[in-house]
Order: C-alpha cells, then sequence, then structure tokens
C-alpha cells in the first residue's frame, strides 16, 4: 500500500507548544484541511491558521461542557476505516464519514492535576475520554493514519512529509503508533492509581491494591553484575521531571554506566544526602568505605579517604557540594583510580583536568534533594517488594541515655553523625568515627561481633577516644566489650534487646556512655 498523503488533519491539544507552526506548515506547504476542537481552535483561529470547528464536521454541536465532542461516527470512521477495503469505504461514502490522515492530540493534564492538589471533582474532569479514543483508533489504523503525541515530533514528522511527497512513511507511523498505546496505558495507570487510592483512603494510599509502574528506557549499559550479563537502566516516568535525582543526572564524560556503577552511585548519593554539611562519600560495593562533613569540601574529601585507602580505589564519590578543581587536586594527589563520581555540579576547570582521565564518569545532578520518604522496590523472583525508604527525623532530645555516664555534647554530636552514616552500611552494622569522619567500618556479616571486631580493625589506634553506632541492639555483650578494649568513649543504638541490661552494665564497667535511638537501621 503507497504512503497516504497527508490531507486532513484533526488538532486537538492540551500542550500547546508549537502547535501553531505545526498546523500552519500542514496547511500552508502540504494543503492540509485543519480540524479542531474548543480551545485549540480558538489558538489556531487567532493565530490565523484556516481552521474547520470539529462540529462542522460532526453536524453536532459540542456539548455537556466539552465532554461530547470528538465521540461520533464522522471522526471515528474517518479515522478507522481502512482505505484499501472496498466495503469500508462504500460505507464511508454513505454516511458522509470523509477520511482523517492525521490525529495531532495529547492529553487533559491529569497527573499534573493531581500533582497541584486539586479537589476531587476537579481531577474527575481532567480525565480525558475523546483524547485516549482518538489515540488508539488513529494508531489502531497506522496503515492509513498519523497520530502525533508529542511536541517534540512536529519539525520531525514535517521534515519526514518534505521528503516524501507529503506523505508519512510505514515504519514511522507504526512506531508512532507504539507511542500511542505506552502514553495511554501510562496515562490509564496513572488515573487507576489515584482512583483506588481516593478509595482506599490514607490507610493504604502508599501501598494500594494495584500498583502499575511505567518505566521508560533511558539508557542499555555496559552490562550488568557481570560482564556476560546484559543491562539496561530504566526511569520510572514519575521521576521524569525530578530535579537533582541519580535518574536525571547528566553524565558529563566517562565510560557508559554499568549495572554496578549505578547501584553504587545510588548508595553513595543516599548516603551523602543525609547531610546539610558539607559531606563527601567513598562507597565501594554499595559499602560506605569513607564519610566525612566537614566546613571545607576538599577537607571533608581528604578526612574521608583516609578511612580506608585501600578500599577508596576504584571506588564511586558522592559530594554534596560542586566538585571544584582544589578537590580534583586532592584526588590526584592520592593517585585514586575513581569509578565515577556523582555531585550537584562541576566547575569548568575541574573538568578540564578531568580530561586528562576520560574513563572516570562524572555526573552531574544539578543541585540536592534533602533525603525524604519515598516509596522503594526491590525485586524477588516473580514480585516486588515495596517499602517506605529508611527516612526518619534525627532527634537527640527523643533519644534515652541507658548509661550512668552521660556524653559530652562533643560525644553526642559525633554519636549523631555517626547514626546517620550508619543508616547506610550493611547489616549487622558497626562503625567507628572521629572527627565527623568514619574511622572504622564493619558491615555485612551473619553476627554483630565480628562487624566490631572488623571496624576495630580498621581503625587501629583511631579508635581511642572515637564513637561507634550499631544499627541494630547488640544481643550480646561480646561486641560492646570489642569496641571498649579499643578504646571507644561512647555508643549509639537502638536498644530493645533483652539482654538490654547486661550491655548497659557492661558499658558501665568500661565507662562508656550508651544512647538508644528507639529505631534501627537495619539495612539488608
Amino acid at each position: 500500500m503507497k504512503d497516504p498523503k497527508v490531507k486532513r488533519v484533526l488538532i486537538s491539544v492540551t500542550d500547546k507548544s508549537g502547535v501553531v507552526q505545526f498546523a500552519s506548515a500542514l496547511a500552508t506547504e502540504f494543503g492540509a484541511e485543519i480540524i479542531s476542537t474548543g480551545g485549540t481552535a480558538r489558538v489556531l483561529a487567532e493565530a490565523g491558521v484556516p481552521v474547520t470547528p470539529i462540529d462542522d464536521v460532526t453536524e453536532f454541536p459540542e456539548m455537556m461542557d466539552g465532554r461530547v465532542k470528538t465521540l461520533h461516527p464522522k471522526v471515528h470512521g474517518g479515522l478507522l476505516a481502512k482505505r484499501d477495503n472496498a466495503d469500508h469505504m462504500a460505507q464511508a461514502a454513505e454516511h458522509g464519514i470523509e477520511m482523517i490522515d492525521m490525529v495531532v492530540v495529547n492529553l487533559y493534564a491529569f497527573t499534573k492535576t493531581v500533582d497541584s492538589g486539586a479537589d476531587f471533582d476537579t481531577c474527575i474532569e481532567n480525565i480525558d475520554i475523546g483524547g485516549p479514543s482518538m489515540l488508539r483508533s488513529a494508531a489502531k489504523n497506522f496503515e492509513s493514519v498519523a497520530v502525533v503525541t508529542r511536541p517534540d515530533m512536529y519539525d520531525e514528522i514535517l521534515d519526514e512529509m518534505r521528503a516524501n511527497g507529503g506523505a508519512t512513511k510505514r515504519s514511522t507511523r507504526l512506531s508512532l503508533a507504539l507511542q500511542v498505546f505506552e502514553t495511554t496505558n501510562a496515562y490509564d495507570g496513572s488515573i487507576a492509581a489515584w482512583l483506588a487510592q481516593q478509595i482506599a483512603g490514607d490507610a493504604d494510599a502508599e501501598f494500594p491494591a494495584r500498583i502499575d509502574l511505567a518505566l521508560s528506557k533511558v539508557q542499555d549499559l555496559r552490562y550488568g553484575e557481570n560482564p556476560h550479563q546484559n543491562a539496561a537502566f530504566y526511569r520510572r516516568d514519575a521521576y521524569k521531571m525530578a530535579d537533582h535525582s541519580l535518574a536525571n543526572a547528566r553524565q558529563l564524560q566517562g565510560k557508559e554506566l554499568s549495572y554496578n556503577n549505578y547501584l553504587d552511585l545510588d548508595a553513595a548519593w543516599a548516603a551523602v544526602r543525609e547531610f546539610d554539611e558539607p559531606a563527601c562519600v567513598i562507597v565501594k560495593h554499595l559499602t560506605p568505605c569513607g564519610v566525612c562533613v566537614d566546613d571545607d569540601i576538599v577537607a571533608a574529601y581528604k578526612k574521608a579517604h583516609e578511612c580506608d585507602p585501600v578500599s577508596a580505589y576504584g571506588g564511586v564519590m558522592a559530594f554534596n557540594r560542586p566538585v571544584t578543581s582544589d578537590i580534583v587536586v586532592a584526588i590526584f594527589e592520592n593517585k585514586q583510580f575513581v569509578e565515577a563520581i556523582i555531585a550537584p555540579e562541576f566547575a569548568g576547570d575541574a573538568l578540564a583536568m578531568y580530561e586528562s582521565k576520560p574513563n572516570a564518569r562524572l555526573l552531574a545532578t544539578g543541585g540536592v534533594n534533602p533525603a525524604g520518604k519515598e516509596v522503594e522496590f526491590r525485586s524477588v523472583e516473580g514480585g516486588l517488594l515495596c517499602q517506605d525508604s529508611d527516612a526518619v527525623a534525627e532527634d537527640p532530645a527523643a533519644f534515652t541515655v541507658a548509661t550512668k555516664r552521660q556524653p559530652t555534647e562533643a560525644e553526642m554530636e559525633e554519636l549523631v553523625f555517626a547514626w546517620k552514616v550508619c543508616k547506610s552500611v550493611k547489616s549487622n552494622a558497626i562503625l567507628i568515627a572521629k572527627g565527623h569522619a568514619t574511622v572504622g567500618v564493619g558491615g555485612g556479616q551473619p553476627n554483630r561481633v565480628n562487624s566490631a571486631r572488623i571496624a576495630v580493625e580498621q581503625a587501629g589506634e583511631k579508635a581511642v577516644g572515637a564513637v561507634a553506632a550499631s544499627d541494630a541492639f547488640f544481643p550480646f555483650r561480646d561486641g560492646l566489650d570489642a569496641l571498649a578494649e579499643a578504646g571507644v568513649t561512647a555508643v549509639i543504638q537502638p536498644g530493645g534487646s533483652i539482654r538490654d541490661e547486661e550491655v548497659v552494665a557492661a558499658a558501665d564497667e568500661h565507662g562508656i556512655a550508651m544512647v538508644f535511638t528507639g529505631h534501627r537501621h537495619f539495612r539488608h
């Protein structure tokens, strides 16, 4: 079948950007008749584009506040009729139905309306009916009808028509049809999710009976966890416009990202966002191996690197301040190989310095969103686990001191720092901190005393006068004893063990101050 020329176009758009120029080109360059509805028709007419109102086509007025205007045989017959089917064309002629060769439609902004906090009735009115119906009819008949849903496609469509004698190509129409069904699928999913929340009420709003995840592929990755595994990164459509997120970070240079790069970048970015003060986080295999906050971001990097220089080599770094040339100088002085760095921005001279290391991946988020509550998803065979993210307001005033000795003001500040970092370490997690920097990190062990021993061994002499954090309670006193013997003076932990009295007694024996938070930060 020969590619059909575009002679009649139906335009009805919520997003009117570029539509006047597009419609004008269709009319003046290709002689297409422009049919339009309501507000779109007014915009086109005011711009001087010849336009046929939809009710001139249907011979029926728009009615019921615009709810009924395009749901008519003279619209859908003109979209669905098979041009090479004699019976279809005869029936169209009998009923005065003229063919429509292109539909330009984007839908009522339902999600935007919901996000604006609009009331229930307003949200209902912003459920598009005619738009999805026209899109589906046109997409089903892609052999004869082109359907355009995005303003950013206008120029591409016009260029193709100019090169193809006023017609669109079948491959293009098929691709556009796919976009339609992706669009209507996501649109209906967002309506269903919202309506389920309204029915369920506040109790089940976060975890409704059904969740439809709309995902769009951003890129194929170099490989998965291992080179023989294929991988790709998909962004949730809900995050398409989310500022300062990993999902929308711009890669400024470096090799393609791998599956493991994304995991480590996510861990590092989540950890660094815990702090308002200038902070640096170095992650290796999803585990923070160096974290520091300091008034000076360069000093924060240096102290984070000092925690574990061996693990930092080949790691991923995150900063909650722009990366400057001074930071890059410090990285180069340490001869630190870096897989990737994520930060709000990179200064021009810092980027210029990294041109000598073209494989290093540099990602800019444009800013920092403070850590907050959202829903996390994790795959298991045949399904997904969903949970609230581990977002707790750490208020020292709500903590309790379980021991005879109270922590000093300086110790309490250090304990809060250690507690915030500890939540990013795999359980069982024990973290030793000094000078608002990690000096020993033990985690991912099947028992807590081994984690304590690892943290103590890594900290060495720096453990003397340091503080420690445990992400969950001490089940026995052995872990605490290991920390005390190394010279730790204060410990923060959730409390809640049946042996709390035993552990507190051990702390009193050692003269250690112990703080209970009342909540744990277990990370499986």
